[in-house]
């Protein structure tokens, strides 16, 4: 099952709408993964610091408490922002690399969904409707953004274990489908210091794009890469901090359609997730080609 939804803006003045635009687009792939629901928004940078996004269960509360620590452990001053269970911490780069490790010595149960100048990812079990509610997703702006609804089949339904997954700072990635060679890419990445937190191929898929990136490729070779690397059938959106990618399997056989106006980009698992967009009728929409890069990047 699952749905993905991508959304590129080409137009800085839909930026302030981009949550308003993807919230739509994710609801109306409810019904293909009512299990968990996940989404990366791609918004302001806060003066050059980096946003690290946690999740935990226990609620806003106990988030601003562990914010507060953290500040103090790594003598650092934290701006917050609390999102129903999920908390967005900005601190300078080398602060969120001390926070990373004081959080994984001592709060070991708290998730770290995305660290970036640039990215937030919020993700929960439960209904699209319910998780976009709980964290205001419409009130969000940004550039880009990329969402996922998961009807669990390999992995367990935990907020963990739901989509994006990011493996590199401002990377994230959604994936519909299955890789059958993720056991030995897993083994490989882990050897070049990659850790993983749960048994879903997808965080592999992203690793994996990570990693052909810290060799210096940008999105567009890198996805180009894993046709000849990733083993099974998938559709993957990607994102980057200024970039935004599409990339079907050789056999392409998990649904996809795609959307382009003067104004924006836009990527769905069917196309009643992008029915509802500014300008719909007369855009170009079409069914991305098996094993073909569809890749944007800002500034080009």
């Amino acid at each position: 099952m699952c749905g993905i939804v991508g959304l590129f803006l080409k137009d800085d003045r839909l930026s302030a709408d981009l949550g308003t635009m993807l919230s739509p687009m994710l609801e109306a792939l409810s019904d293909r993964g009512p299990d968990s629901t996940g989404f990366a928004i791609y918004g302001e940078s806060v003066g050059g610091n980096v946003k690290v996004t946690l999740y935990s269960s226990a609620g806003a509360e106990y988030l601003k408490s562990i914010a507060a620590r953290a500040g103090i452990a790594v003598s650092s001053r934290i701006d917050l922002a609390i999102r129903h269970n999920h908390a967005v911490l900005a601190l300078p780069s080398a602060a969120a690399d001390r926070v990373v490790e004081w959080l994984s010595q001592n709060e070991p149960a708290i998730r770290i969904t995305g660290i970036g100048e640039r990215i937030e990812i919020y993700k929960d079990v439960g209904l699209p409707a319910e998780v976009i509610r709980h964290v205001d997703l419409k009130s969000m702006g940004g550039t880009h953004a990329i969402g996922h609804t998961r009807m669990a089949t390999e992995s367990a339904v935990t907020p963990s274990g739901a989509h994006p997954f990011s493996t590199g700072r401002d990377q994230c990635l959604v994936h519909n489908g299955s890789l059958s060679n993720h056991n030995s890419l897993r083994r490989m990445l882990s050897h070049d210091g990659f850790t993983f937190d749960t048994e879903n191929d997808t965080e592999v898929a992203a690793a994996y794009l990570s990693w052909r990136m810290r060799q210096g490729m940008n999105l567009g070779v890198a996805l180009e890469a894993s046709l000849t690397d990733l083993d099974g059938f998938f559709t993957f959106v990607v994102g980057t901090e200024s970039g935004f990618g599409v990339l079907r399997d050789p056999i392409a056989c998990k649904p996809a359609v795609m959307a382009e106006t003067e104004s924006y980009v836009a990527f769905g698992t069917e196309y009643r997730a992008l029915a509802n967009l500014p300008g719909i009728a007369k855009a170009r929409v079409w069914e991305p080609e098996p094993s073909q890069v569809y890749f944007w990047e800002r500034g080009q």
